[in-house]
């Protein structure tokens, strides 16, 4: 489960990469509830578009914010049939956040230790992403908010070593740049193809914060 990550500020990258502009305001590090840089892709008119979204989905159908905190991640296997999700999914409505990073943490000293996971490149990247519209009740305001969609990562050498014991090792799904218009104009069946380990570009983790850079731990994997 990916709760916490670095949105990225670098606009150079995104505009090179995705051809849109960073949008500004959100937080150097981002949690449940915060806002993040989110690509979204029109199927109508193929415009693509960058603007801030609340991290952890809100249905449409929801009375309030509170269901955010348990949406934030969503099962690839089950997304298609779960409530929250399944509206969003047979509407296509596939994005990419934008991050540095995100964290997790390592129970293998017995207690849990945070740790970074970033692209091996050490460029920005895109996780793949639901996303929805809700309008508040109360105050008529306009909410656009995501979910990660997530992966099975027990056999990921990366990400197989994160959460506790006895626990199932997730991972978010990575898009790699040459598969950003893909997954962002998927059908159904594309974006079910699309999130597998295979498509992953290489990451590696770092022990966090670093004492010195001896003492970190890198591990890769395409």
């Amino acid at each position: 489960m990916c709760t916490n990550f670095t949105p990225t500020k670098r606009a150079q990258w995104v505009k090179e990469t995705l051809g849109v502009d960073l949008p500004t305001g959100y937080p150097d590090e981002a949690y449940p509830g915060y806002a993040a840089p989110l690509v979204v892709k029109s199927h109508q008119t193929g415009r693509v578009a960058c603007g801030s979204a609340r991290f952890g989905l809100i249905p449409s159908w929801a009375k309030d914010v509170k269901i955010s905190r348990h949406t934030y991640n969503a099962r690839s296997e089950t997304v298609a049939e779960k409530p929250s999700y399944r509206t969003a999914w047979r509407q296509r409505q596939f994005g990419l956040v934008l991050v540095d990073d995100f964290y997790e943490p390592s129970y293998e000293s017995g207690k849990a230790v945070r740790w970074k996971i970033e692209l091996a490149s050490g460029d920005p990247f895109g996780i793949a992403c639901l996303w929805e519209r809700w309008i508040d009740p109360v105050s008529g305001e306009l909410v656009v908010s995501f979910s990660m969609l997530t992966v099975n990562a027990d056999e990921h050498s990366v990400m197989s070593q994160f959460h506790k014991p006895g626990d199932e090792k997730r991972t978010p799904v990575i898009i790699a740049p040459d598969l950003h218009d893909q997954w962002l104009s998927a059908d159904t069946d594309q974006a079910t193809e699309l999130m597998s380990l295979t498509h992953m570009p290489e990451l590696r983790a770092i022990s966090f914060p670093l004492i010195n850079q001896r003492s970190s731990r890198n591990d890769l994997i395409r």
